[in-house]
């Protein structure tokens, strides 16, 4: 059984990037120990895992086990349910990797399978893989609101920049490798959008693009912190705007600015608090409500911090190169007022270390919330 629920979840791991707002999904039938039919999700294909598995089986699915990653679906979305699919096609058995976090499916799909006489087990020892494949995806189930990952690539002693970095003339480098700017290009793929704010958009005219060339099922939303919409019509940012930057901004910002950007093919939305400065948890809401199921943040230090400090931030993923800046002026990876005392420290677990390289390496974790 392992083997064939390995293939699956390597078969899954193809759509990254190419179903949301949907999960990843893969699926391989198999009868008297063969392989007859494999399949994965592609948002663009409309067509489930289960369902292309069972055309390329055809009449060998009758009596055969499929194995997938995740519980067939049981309600009409785009598609009619994978459970009904499985059930004509005479499959006996159902291997599953995870129940689907859906509430209009969770369990759903199982019962009727159940009910139709299909033999039903769960894989759970492949559980955690099948979860951590889909992890934007069950988040955004379970709260309604899009996975945040911080993002930031940082010495070993904690800084993102010199003092120098921003002064005409200079060339400030890179922290990292080539390497992990590569890895964080997959990081990008696997996020619906990216966020920073306007002070890293006027130092680095950043593009902030998926540059991996890997098919999406739809743009990344490049959004822009910009209480006071300074950002140039000239910027990299808004010459690549083909509906896929979002410049959020406050009452406080220039009609004829937001006409000039607007023009550009910017949109321009007004996300404020009552103290005027950009409400980043609407900002969340915002995207929750267009079902973008993830957001990265890559911004300065200022925003990092703003970022955490707000509650909108579920997890790092941060760079380390062997590198130390130290100084007073060079700027730490989250600024601002930050906390006064060490007990009162932001705290994560679920840490994970990923080597990246021969020399650098990345360290994964979740916000420790309050229960």
């Amino acid at each position: 059984m392992s083997q064939y629920i390995q293939e699956a979840l390597e078969l899954a791991a193809r759509g990254a990037g190419a179903t949301s707002p949907n999960p990843v999904v893969g699926a391989v039938i198999v009868a008297d120990g063969r392989v007859v039919g494999r399949g994965y999700h592609k948002y663009a294909g409309v067509r489930h895992a289960e369902v292309i598995a069972i055309e390329e089986a055809g009449a060998k699915a009758r009596g055969a086990t499929i194995y997938t990653t995740l519980e067939p679906c049981s309600h009409t979305g785009r598609t009619g349910p994978c459970a009904d699919a499985i059930i004509a096609a005479g499959i006996t058995k159902v291997v599953s990797a995870m129940e689907d976090p859906n509430p209009q499916v969770h369990g759903r799909g199982f019962e009727k399978l159940r009910a139709a006489g299909i033999e039903v087990e769960l894989a759970s020892e492949f559980t955690a893989a099948a979860v951590a494949m889909n992890e934007s995806f069950v988040h955004f189930m379970k709260t309604g609101r899009p996975l945040v990952t911080l993002k930031a690539a940082l010495t070993l002693d904690g800084k993102i920049a010199a003092p120098d970095d921003g002064v005409p003339g200079h060339t400030p480098g890179w922290i990292t490798s080539e390497t992990a700017r590569t890895h964080v290009q997959t990081l990008r793929h696997n996020a619906d959008a990216i966020l920073t704010g306007i002070g890293t958009v006027l130092a680095d005219d950043c593009r902030m693009t998926d540059r991996t060339g890997l098919e999406r099922s739809r743009p990344l939303l490049r959004i822009v912190l910009d209480s006071q919409l300074r950002l140039p019509l000239e910027s990299h940012l808004v010459t690549s705007c083909k509906s896929d930057l979002l410049a959020v901004t406050t009452s406080a910002a220039s009609p004829d600015r937001r006409k000039r950007l607007e023009d550009a093919g910017v949109r321009i939305e007004v996300c404020e608090r009552a103290d005027g400065r950009v409400d980043l948890p609407g900002v969340v809401q915002l995207l929750a409500k267009e079902k973008y199921l993830s957001l990265m943040v890559e911004a300065g230090s200022r925003v990092n911090w703003a970022a955490l400090e707000s509650g909108i931030v579920d997890k790092i993923f941060f760079y380390y190169a062997p590198k130390i800046l130290g100084g007073t002026q060079s700027l730490p990876v989250a600024g601002g007022v930050g906390r006064r005392k060490r007990k009162d420290a932001l705290q994560f677990e679920n840490v994970k270390l990923h080597t990246i390289g021969s020399d650098e390496f990345a360290v994964d974790a979740w916000l420790k919330r309050d229960a």
